[in-house]
């Protein structure tokens, strides 16, 4: 198919990308590069550089007429979300109207949507959490992801456009930047080889679901080319501490250092883990990679 990516510069998408060239579609990337690079877009990939906000994206989708797109393009970082709402919702919210009008008006028959689990959810006591458990996210983060959710499932329900929600566990894996505050795996093994300290928020005994970069593009692939509506989770459905994922960091770069405590953030989930069961129902995916296997390999990559 012609494949039109939003976010394809940045480390899930580009994977996504890489995922789709290797399988024989011909894919166009969106990226504003505000957190993306071009360096991690796929030689095979054509970048448009555009903010899905504005109306280039229009003009973008008339050249492109893709038959699909993946979305991607976000402001994924929690304590942003807090201390700057109205950005967070003019790109999550005001961004995705913008681009499902413009696939609307160009016929794109598919578009598969990548949103957050563990924000979505909240603070929930059913663990691991099915994809009918009530949306609670108590971050504006959270909100703006299920808003752009519910706004996808409003237009497959007024077009002829069909369409899937991945709600994705914490993802992890090369490409992700250790800058911000977002990706913890990236941060703590930076600073793990620069002989630093890692910062934990609050006690370390937070809890998230860590999946693999490739798993989860393996994931995207399946959702574009099957026919699975709704909401459906991407994840390992296994729970990991913060302090477990510092001791398996040290392990895997053979050193020994404690990490130093700060006080939780505002926004953070205490405890996320999301059950699997209906990807594997749906799309006939299952995570590959244990988190072990993943770190090392993040490790290997973040060295070289």
């Amino acid at each position: 198919m012609n494949v039109l990516v939003t976010g394809g510069a940045g480390f899930v998408g580009s994977h996504v990308v890489d995922r789709l060239v290797g399988a024989g579609h011909s894919v166009v990337v969106v990226d504003d590069l505000s957190a993306g690079r071009r360096e991690n877009v796929n030689a095979a990939a054509i970048l448009r550089v555009c903010d899905i906000r504005t109306p280039e994206l229009r003009r973008v989708m008339d050249d492109v007429r893709p038959q699909a797109v993946v979305h991607l393009a976000a402001q994924a970082a929690v304590p942003r979300s807090v201390t700057e709402p109205q950005f967070d919702a003019s790109v999550n919210i005001l961004g995705t109207i913008n681009l499902l009008e413009a696939a609307q008006a160009v016929g794109v028959a598919r578009l598969v949507y990548v949103s957050t689990g563990g924000a979505a959810y909240g603070d929930t006591p059913v663990l691991p959490t099915p994809e009918d458990h009530p949306a609670r996210a108590i971050s504006p983060y959270g909100v703006s992801k299920v808003t752009a959710e519910r706004y996808l499932e409003c237009w497959t329900s007024l077009t002829s456009m069909t369409g899937v929600t991945l709600r994705l566990a914490n993802v992890y894996g090369p490409r992700q930047q250790p800058e911000g505050e977002a990706g913890v795996v990236a941060i703590f093994t930076q600073r793990l080889l620069r002989g630093e300290r890692c910062r934990v928020y609050g006690d370390g005994e937070q809890t998230r679901d860590y999946v693999y970069v490739t798993d989860v593009a393996e994931a995207a692939e399946a959702a574009l080319t099957g026919t699975a509506a709704g909401v459906v989770n991407i994840a390992t459905a296994r729970e990991t501490s913060v302090n477990r994922l510092h001791q398996a960091l040290c392990a895997v770069l053979g050193v020994s250092r404690e990490p130093e405590y700060f006080p939780a953030r505002p926004g953070d989930v205490l405890r996320s883990v999301l059950d699997n069961t209906r990807a594997r129902a749906v799309l006939g995916w299952t995570p590959r990679t244990a988190l072990e296997q993943g770190l090392a390999r993040t490790v290997d990559s973040m060295r070289r």
